[in-house]
């Protein structure tokens, strides 16, 4: 039996509309694929069109789909609403958003300008807000909805070379907190799910060396190393009815390195 097979299926979300930003690679890709598999209609914006088609056509040719899709950079905030309300007329109100997109580029304190702060926000922080902006009010003609906000673990265990990202990572959980009750009164869920070391085709190849497979086997409390589908997982959880009284929580896919 296929390890796919032995693991939970969610009837909950067939049919459900699931919104995902960043969605065309990494661990981005892997959520968009989980709820395909599911059975969810999902759409998803991402800036790297050749990967996203090239998903979208894989996961259509599974027989899961079709995948709906548009290239987007998201620091252009006007762009990304356009294409979330362009989803919605098209699909339908999304039930589920997973504010995924984000880039862990490395940076010193010293070489931080004015405008590469506000770059890196553009990236890091904004979108997450604008996006549930956007779709609230369908989720609230729905009756309900799910918003599934990526944090890090990065910033919590004191992870260096990137304090713009680690700014905004940790503002993840203020956005979550700070808006639970808000959207709660319409059965609107907000959490976030904070990832530790994922094994990204990016990680490996940019980050992961010698000394980092150390790093691994030394703070993390299981010895695998985690894989973009771990944290789909717990997205999927979250966005299903089983997750119905999860809200405004902080949950960890990092194998207890934290």
């Amino acid at each position: 039996m296929s390890e796919r097979q032995t693991l939970a299926v969610f009837p909950s979300l067939r049919g459900q509309r699931v919104f995902v930003t960043g969605g065309g690679t990494g661990i981005g890709a892997a959520i968009v694929t989980a709820f395909a598999e599911q059975g969810a209609q999902v759409a998803f914006v991402d800036v790297a069109a050749p990967e996203s088609a090239a998903l979208a056509g894989h996961i259509e040719s599974l027989g899961y789909g079709p995948v709906w899709w548009r290239c987007c950079d998201v620091r252009d905030v006007a762009a990304l609403q356009h294409f979330i309300a362009e989803a919605e007329k098209e699909l339908g109100a999304f039930s589920t958003l997973v504010n995924n997109v984000a880039r862990d580029d490395r940076h010193t304190l010293e070489s931080v300008t004015p405008e590469y702060w506000d770059e890196r926000m553009a990236v890091n922080q904004r979108p997450a807000f604008f996006a549930i902006q956007s779709v609230v009010p369908g989720m609230r003609l729905l009756g309900g909805g799910s918003i599934v906000n990526l944090g890090s673990t990065g910033w919590q265990s004191k992870g260096s070379g990137y304090p713009c990202y680690a700014v905004a990572k940790s503002s993840v959980n203020g956005l979550t907190r700070g808006l639970a009750d808000t959207l709660g009164a319409d059965r609107i869920r907000i959490n976030t799910v904070s990832p530790g070391w994922v094994m990204t085709q990016r990680q490996i190849t940019m980050w992961l060396n010698d000394e980092g497979e150390a790093d691994i086997q030394r703070n993390q409390c299981l010895p695998d190393k985690l894989q973009p589908s771990d944290v789909a997982r717990m997205v999927l959880f979250l966005a299903s009815a089983d997750g119905a009284m999860c809200t405004a929580q902080e949950f960890k896919v990092d194998a207890g390195w934290n």
